[in-house]
């Protein structure tokens, strides 16, 4: 049956002899919800979970081939006690309509020994790893076969398992990409030297797969559409990669971004919307098979623009689907509203998954959890009041009202959001924004009261008619001593970040000095910044008129013409900031010219000028404005009430990441 809405996005599409009901694909990543390699109720109910929600073919992986090629946590497929788990699976997502295929995977160099119990890691050639350091040891002919023959191996499993399909993994880097690269292949042998000599292990693969699962069964290849590093394959070589397997006969293509070692972010929220969609559109022109494009394209209306265009036929949504698991069916009946997006904030997947950590999510507290948490209706429905309209209050007052409490939410300033209007200011993270517009049409769906430009002070909360109460008033900036800074606030030489980011910053453009170097340091830092560049439109005309050296431009889009400096007390930069987003910020605030200090604790400000102690010496810092970022503490004016009906969430308790305030209200909402 048609939607009304999104009709290109919403048809079916084949995939070798299989009909896949639409174009959307949840992909492979990897959630460490397998400890053992086995598939766990926690991993089948959040796939289950993004069937139910409408996903036309979910992608279930990265599936280890062998024990050397990957570690024990990760999905295996290796020998055949891991074909029931996969059954299973299979089984719970077929029962909604939708495809599933299994990824196959061998990291090479890229898997550390400590993973697979200190053997050496194989690869191409013994070209150390950019992420473990570690140089694998270089694969025999007579070892190139085996792991070929095991890549079949695994794909009968998964076939026997009823999955409909195979993805063979041949980007961010890993083994195939290994034999693929100059960089990382020195061989002399027939699977070395030339381009089409270095093509040959991955062709040899596929040719291996298909001998052992027949003609009929659905095979595809995730390609990196560049690899983004120097002296490395582009887009050029991708597509004659993609058209010699073309000819050899296998059925599709997922395009992403580069390798995990690129300087490039494949991530962050800096990463516009669809920016890799290039490379697919690229290879697409090439083959005459389905070809899927992927990275940051969370809006239906992106996605099926890129289809009608002919930039791909299928797209990959993972984070998307992450946050919203309902996301296909909400876009297909055009309640575009109601999707929940994803911000690109990386806090509970990326972030958790790079340390070891079951992924999670910021904006959907259910993640991983599928198994276990119900929001069901309450039996005993009762009067809630919620102080503070931030994300963990926003949180809270929703679940309470979709549970059947009537909920009274109550906030200072004349809009909801706290800190997240904030973080909205800051390049590239608009994203919060358009949660904040989430969680308004959530307030007015489902009946929640809300009170904006309302204090509520003691005197008021005593006299509140609530059952129950919950304090989300989260936190206020932290003001340390230090000479001087009292004057300087009195008179403007010193700012709070707060206060810049919630105003156009109308200071000089010469010697910008921040205080503090975490989280909120650095997002003043590339605000300031961020004004000192040339913009996008005019870096577009000049180019697209030829009108200006490209490298010119280039350069006036990278740096800044305002003078920041930023001291940290601490012994890094951003040492709050995600493992998987810190880099590309400190990436991004090095090409603006701000200047880093750590270990550096300011002890004066006056005079035009901000003191500081380095190792035991005293450097003075020009200043023309000075911004004060060293923190917050909770802001919980209710701290010392008797009041039994009190609930304490986010900042307001112990000052914590956005993910804790949510995950807290939403908590908590499950309890009352």
């Amino acid at each position: 049956m048609n939607s009304t809405y999104f009709n290109t996005l919403f048809s079916p599409v084949r995939v070798n002899k299989l009909e896949i009901k639409n174009r959307i694909v949840f992909p492979a990543m990897h959630l460490n919800y397998t400890p053992d390699g086995h598939v766990t109720d926690q991993m089948t109910a959040f796939y289950e979970n993004r069937a139910k929600g409408g996903a036309g073919l979910i992608v279930v992986g990265g599936c280890t081939i062998d024990r050397v090629g990957g570690g024990h946590f990760m999905i295996r497929l290796d020998t055949d006690d891991f074909v029931p788990g996969m059954t299973v699976l299979a089984e719970r997502i077929h029962a909604h309509g939708t495809k599933v295929f299994a990824q196959l995977y061998h990291a090479g160099r890229y898997v550390a020994s400590w993973m697979i119990n200190g053997e050496t890691p194989v690869s191409a050639s013994a070209v150390p790893s950019k992420l473990t350091n570690e140089a694998p040891k270089p694969l025999t002919k007579e070892e190139i076969r085996q792991i070929q023959l095991q890549y079949a191996d695994a794909a009968m499993r998964a076939k026997k398992a009823g999955m409909d399909g195979i993805e063979i993994l041949a980007s961010a880097g890993y083994l195939i990409c290994q034999f693929l690269s100059p960089l990382t292949n020195q061989r002399t042998d027939e699977y070395g030297g030339s381009f089409e000599n270095r093509m040959r292990f991955g062709i040899e693969v596929y040719q291996t797969i298909r001998a052992a699962v027949g003609a009929d069964f659905a095979v595809i290849m995730r390609l990196s559409g560049s690899d983004f590093v120097r002296g490395s394959n582009t887009i050029n070589e991708t597509v004659e990669f993609a058209k010699a397997l073309e000819q050899a006969g296998i059925n599709g293509f997922n395009i992403t971004g580069g390798w995990h070692e690129t300087h490039v972010p494949q991530l962050t929220f800096s990463v516009p919307e669809g920016a890799f969609s290039y490379l697919a559109m690229k290879v697409r022109q090439a083959v005459r098979i389905p070809v899927i494009a992927s990275n940051r394209i969370n809006n239906p209306k992106l996605a099926e623009r890129f289809i009608n265009d002919g930039w791909a036929d299928m797209i990959v949504m993972g984070r998307a689907l992450i946050a919203d698991p309902q996301f296909p069916e909400k876009a297909r009946k055009g309640e575009l509203h109601e999707i929940n997006s994803c911000i690109a904030c990386n806090q509970g997947c990326f972030d958790n998954i790079f340390n070891g950590l079951p992924a999670n999510c910021m904006v959907n507290p259910i993640v991983g959890r599928e198994h276990e948490i119900k929001v069901g209706k309450t039996k005993k429905p009762k009067k809630i009041a919620i102080i503070g309209a931030g994300p963990g209050g926003l949180e809270a007052a929703v679940t309470l009202a979709k549970r059947g409490h009537k909920v009274d939410l109550y906030e200072k300033e004349q809009w909801i959001g706290g800190q997240f209007n904030l973080a909205s200011t800051v390049p590239d993270k608009e994203g919060f924004y358009n949660l904040l517009l989430y969680y308004a049409h959530q307030l007015e769906h489902h009946g929640v009261n809300l009170h904006l430009g309302t204090m509520i002070s003691k005197n008021k909360l005593a006299k509140l008619k609530a059952d129950e109460v919950i304090v989300a008033t989260g936190a206020s900036p932290l003001i340390p001593k230090i000479e001087g800074l009292a004057e300087g606030l009195e008179d403007g030489f010193v700012r709070l970040a707060w206060d810049v980011l919630a105003t156009e910053f109308p200071g000089t453009s010469e010697n910008i000095v921040i205080i503090g170097g975490g989280a909120v340091g650095c997002d003043v830092a590339l605000y300031l910044t961020q004004d000192g560049t040339m913009n996008e439109k005019t870096a577009r005309f000049l180019l697209e008129n030829d009108a200006e050296d490209p490298l010119l431009v280039q350069q006036l889009l990278k740096q800044s013409t305002r003078k920041v400096v930023m001291l940290e007390m601490l012994d890094k930069t951003g040492k709050d900031i995600g493992r998987s987003t810190r880099w590309p910020i400190m990436q991004q605030l090095k090409r603006r010219g701000v200047r880093m200090y750590t270990n550096t604790k300011v002890t004066k400000i006056g005079g035009g000028k901000v003191y500081a102690e380095n190792n035991g010496q005293t450097q003075a810092f020009d200043a023309g404005i000075v911004v004060l970022a060293t923190g917050v503490v909770p802001y919980n004016p209710f701290a010392q009430s008797k009041d039994k009906r009190i609930h304490v969430i986010g900042d307001a308790g112990a000052t914590a990441k956005a993910l804790d305030a949510i995950r807290q209200g939403f908590e908590l909402a499950l309890t009352l």
